[in-house]
């Protein structure tokens, strides 16, 4: 499905009620998985958070995960550990291109037994479940954070716990004190000082009604959108001011894009601020990579420069992300660069329209590029695959009077 995005209103007005965080929701029905007197309520409605349910209530022995990277994470080190279980974890051609020996490896620090079915390194692997007595693991720090939280989330289910040793600088910190917070708030004891995290043994859990945290990954489309109309004020609801998802420095983001947030209860306001000067923006992504593409998209409407770092997951992601957006952003008369963990745009004051942006099977590059509407028509090929992360993106568009056509 091809569509085509144009708009003739520049002043936005609207309220928007955000499906659940993916991130969050994921993390949670690993944990009720582990302890089912847990209830949770907003969870997400996205793809990846469908399949990570269907797998952990099914009984099939070959689990197919398609596009979801957390579920096959998550789910490998659930299976590990899942005594006598034996499955086969694949998922789609992309998925099956993308890593996974850095957490098998680290699972067999613990005495777990994966193998792999084609490629050593990557999906599809077979995982026999065993009870695990050993509680040491030593992990590098700059990988992906999934691969910790996944050890992470089952790691108050062994006999003994856990204590992971993260060597070198660690990534996407914020996203590793979201698993933790999550465990905290189910009375795990955890600590995490210097690279070492531990996770005591718990065996039950009382019983407990959690509520999911809208998603800020998807907030993130609209404070891009803000920042390129011509007056907005757009409210968005479920959101804590003092949110675990490391995607909130949204807020400290786009200030400098003149976007002002306000929070009152559960809602959250993102307002235009006229006359606002707009200068080149450089920030480090490190802790946020997933709003990269956002960012960089914004800079090129609003005819400014950025340049973003922190940025090397990015590549083993739905697709190498980095090389999308140059790829992309240069079809638009970006210049744009990038490098193994950077890219840097200059700015400009020209951007072609009715260009047909490619989308790989990556939702954020479908999404992340849609704003642009509000500048020059364009086209988003393959627009179906916002459902992986926000299934109901396209009409909550429509919503702020985006008129969308099927080419």
């Amino acid at each position: 499905m091809n569509l085509l995005l144009q708009t003739n209103h520049k002043n936005l007005q609207g309220q928007i009620a955000v499906t659940g965080s993916k991130s969050e929701t994921n993390r949670l029905l690993l944990l009720k998985a582990l302890f089912p007197n847990i209830t949770l309520a907003n969870t997400s409605n996205s793809d990846d958070s469908e399949v990570m349910q269907k797998a952990l209530v099914g009984s099939d022995r070959i689990v197919d995960i398609h596009h979801a990277g957390t579920a096959m994470r998550f789910l490998t080190a659930y299976f590990a550990v899942n005594e006598g279980s034996e499955v086969v974890m694949t998922g789609s051609g992309r998925m099956q291109e993308r890593p996974i020996k850095i957490l098998v490896e680290a699972l067999a620090q613990l005495g777990v037994e994966i193998s792999y079915e084609k490629e050593e390194g990557y999906p599809p692997i077979r995982i026999k479940g065993k009870k695990v007595t050993a509680s040491k693991v030593t992990l590098a720090a700059n990988v992906s954070s999934q691969y910790i939280s996944a050890l992470l989330l089952v790691a108050s289910k062994l006999e003994n716990g856990l204590e992971l040793t993260l060597e070198g600088e660690i990534t996407s910190v914020p996203y590793i004190k979201m698993t933790l917070a999550l465990l905290n708030d189910l009375d795990i004891q955890t600590s995490f000082e210097g690279n070492v995290i531990k996770v005591y043994p718990k065996e039950t859990v009382v019983s407990k009604a959690m509520v999911v945290e809208s998603d800020w990954s998807s907030a993130s489309y609209f404070f891009s959108l803000v920042a390129l109309a011509d007056t907005a004020s757009i409210t968005l609801s479920s959101y804590k001011e003092n949110s675990l998802q490391g995607d909130s420095a949204l807020v400290s983001i786009y200030e400098k894009m003149g976007v002002k947030t306000a929070f009152e209860g559960n809602r959250m306001t993102l307002v235009k601020q006229p006359d606002f000067k707009l200068e080149t923006v450089n920030f480090d992504l490190n802790n946020t990579p997933d709003i990269a593409q956002t960012i960089v998209v914004t800079c090129l409407g609003l005819g400014i420069g950025c340049h973003l770092t922190g940025l090397h997951t990015l590549k083993i992601k739905e697709t190498d992300r980095l090389e999308a957006l140059r790829i992309e952003l240069t079809k638009l008369g970006a210049n744009i660069s990038v490098t193994n963990d950077s890219l840097t745009l200059d700015l400009s004051d020209t951007i072609n329209q009715n260009v047909k942006i490619a989308t790989y099977n990556d939702h954020r590059m479908a999404m992340a590029f849609a704003p642009l509407a509000l500048k020059v028509p364009i086209i988003i090929e393959n627009a179906e695959v916002v459902s992986k992360s926000y299934p109901d993106f396209w009409n909550d568009l429509k919503e702020l009077n985006f008129k969308i056509s099927e080419l």
